[in-house]
Order: C-alpha cells, then structure tokens, then sequence
C-alpha cells in the first residue's frame, strides 16, 4: 500500500470514526435541512467546510498556528450548535435554491475551527515524514471522502422518511437539529475550558 493510500485511508477512517462523533454530527446538522435530490449543493458545502479545515490544518501542522486545544475541543461542538441554530431558520421554498452563499462562508469557517481539532491527529502521525505535501493532501481527500459517505447516508435516509413513511420535512429537520444541538450542549459544557 501507498504512502498516499495509507494516509487517504487515515483520513476517511478518522472522520467516520464513531469515538470522534463531534465531526460526524457536524455534518449531520449541515446537511440536515437538504433532500436526497439537494446532494450537489451539499456537496459544495462540505467542500467549502473541507477546505477551510484544510487551511488550518496545514498551518497547524506546520506550527505556523497555535491555539489552545482546550479552546478547540470547546468551540468545535460550538460550530454545531450554532448550525443548529440556523437550521431553524431555514425555509422550505422547493422554488429557492436550499443552499445560499451565507451558508457556504459559515461552513468554510467552521472548517477553520475543525481542522485545528484535527491537526493534533495528523501531528502526531506525521512526526517522521520528510515531505508532508503528499500526506496532507492524501489525508484531506481521506477526510473529503468519509464527509461526503456521511452526507449521502443521512441524505437517503432524511428521504426516506420523507418521501417514502411520509414524515414533514421540517419535522424530521427539527429531530436530526434538535438531537445534534442537545448533544453539542452536553459537549460543549463538558469540554468548557474555563
């Protein structure tokens, strides 16, 4: 196996990883306002949230930043709380567009958050490894593949329940945002760092 196979693996592992279920809701609460058929803006959006995890995390992994992990494991359940918060206010127009550019600059901003979370990961594997390029992008394609794979899963089943057992939309919206908001509470008030 490949060095860029190894770390794509790593990265696809480490986002699907139930014990790091903090990312996983995250993209639960970003896509839980969309549709089976909606899967091309949301995929967007986790690209947007992809790549502003990967600013931070290659500046992180290069110590060009340095913020407290105390602080990061914190504001991480924070970013989910607060798309949480948006979500209700999202609006069911099937004339509208689901995705707007406001929710893609939030996403890729929360990336920035996430990928400091990450960076403590990807230093410690990254600790005897001359060229970091490869790894990097390996690793955060890794990441891209295992968001995307959470994304179509709760997309189809949001569709199930909507259009086949015939569930409210906003209601099975209010159900995956209330569930991913109250778990966010509970972490962010076990990880206050202060």
């Amino acid at each position: 196996m490949s060095e860029f196979s190894i770390y794509l693996t790593l990265g696809a592992e480490h986002i699907t990883d139930p014990r790091g279920y903090d990312h996983i809701l995250f993209i639960i609460a970003l896509a839980a306002t969309y549709m089976l058929k909606d899967w091309r803006p949301v995929a967007v959006l986790v690209t947007a949230f992809t790549i502003g995890h990967s600013i931070t995390l290659v500046m992180a992994t290069l110590d060009l930043v340095q913020v407290s992990s105390e602080w990061i494991e914190f504001l991480i359940p924070l970013t989910i709380f607060l798309t949480c918060v948006f979500n209700y206010f999202q609006t069911f127009d099937e004339n509208k567009k689901p995705s707007s550019l406001n929710r893609y600059l939030i996403a890729l901003s929360f990336g920035l958050i996430h990928g400091l979370g990450f960076s403590n990961f990807l230093r410690g594997l990254l600790g005897k490894e001359t060229s970091i390029i490869e790894p990097l992008l390996a690793f955060n394609i890794g990441l891209e593949l295992g968001q995307l794979a959470i994304v179509f899963g709760t997309l189809t089943v949001t569709s199930v329940f909507v259009t086949l057992l015939r569930v409210k939309r906003r209601e099975w919206m209010l159900l995956l945002t209330g569930a991913a908001g109250g778990m966010s509470i509970i972490m962010m008030l076990e990880r206050l760092p202060f």
